[in-house]
């Protein structure tokens, strides 16, 4: 199946589920050329004071330099949800995430990068939580559900790692948001866009912080948006080649997860298994995204 590579503002349908937005309406690594977008939720402190104050936003340039701003504006062109597992070392092993096929809802099992399927995550509903056998209870509670967003994005009062003034164009961008309130928070946007048969990339999300307390005093932040639902943006050659090179990208990390998975899985099994087992869950890569 042919791979949607152009923006049609006159088919919600086809590119709502191309942009990540299809099951908005009816629901409740390889290496990176894209900058990351993160909150920054821990002060960035030098000798004598603090240079970067938390709550800021903060985009990772891959081989370049990190930019932290006070808010942003996004243009978001699509999104894409997969699960994501932190396994810790130790000194003979070390740190390592486990994260599975990106896709464009999370109603199926996903093939991770570890040979499994959904980070360890069991299959279907768990009608009782309490009922599992304890380390499945930790386990789960180790996997996040990531909503990945896909755009450009403008910073306001723009400081560096030490804390000096600069600027930076408009970015392309990759946010996994897992945490739990902000994945709510973004999606909110999302949502009320599929309501309305809006394209993502049509309007604009502006982003504060607000800071929430946790019972140990510390402090994290979510993000504060706003969904700009009165403008709609202008669609030229620029849109329609930024969002192939985000097709493309995705096309890209899900093959590289496949890939992954399928020699961590076949390492573990004879021939006739490992065609038996790539049988039960499979996501085409480009029927995908089509």
């Amino acid at each position: 199946m042919t791979q949607l590579t152009t923006i049609d503002t006159n088919n919600f349908a086809a590119m709502a589920k191309a942009m990540g937005i299809a099951g908005e309406v009816d629901s409740k690594e390889k290496s990176s050329t894209l900058a990351r977008l993160r909150i920054n939720h821990s002060p960035i402190i030098g000798s004598d004071k603090v240079l970067v104050k938390g709550g800021t936003y903060k985009l990772d340039i891959p081989d370049g330099p990190t930019y932290y701003g006070g808010s942003i504006k996004i243009r978001p062109y699509m999104q894409r949800f997969m699960y994501k597992r932190f396994i810790k070392g130790n000194d003979k092993v070390a740190n390592k995430f486990v994260k599975t096929l990106m896709a464009d809802n999370l109603n199926i099992d996903l093939k991770d990068n570890d040979g499994g399927f959904n980070c360890g995550k069991p299959a279907g509903y768990i009608k009782d939580f309490k009922a599992l056998p304890e380390k499945t209870q930790e386990l789960i509670k180790q996997i996040k559900r990531v909503r990945v967003v896909f755009g450009t994005v403008e910073m306001t009062d723009v400081v560096d790692e030490q804390g000096k003034k600069t600027t930076i164009e408009s970015t392309p961008f990759i946010w996994e948001i897992d945490n739990r309130d902000a994945f709510k928070l973004v999606g909110d946007s999302f949502n009320k866009l599929a309501k309305m048969k809006r394209l993502p990339v049509q309007h604009a999300i502006t982003a504060n912080t607000e800071e929430r307390k946790l019972p140990n005093g510390s402090s994290y932040y979510v993000p504060v948006v706003s969904l700009n639902v009165t403008e709609t943006l202008e669609l030229t050659d620029a849109e329609q080649e930024m969002f192939s090179n985000f097709m493309s990208w995705v096309d890209n990390y899900n093959t590289y997860i496949a890939n992954a998975w399928g020699e961590k899985a076949n390492a573990h099994m004879d021939e006739d298994d490992v065609d038996v087992v790539d049988g039960l869950v499979d996501i085409d890569i480009e029927d995908e995204v089509a």
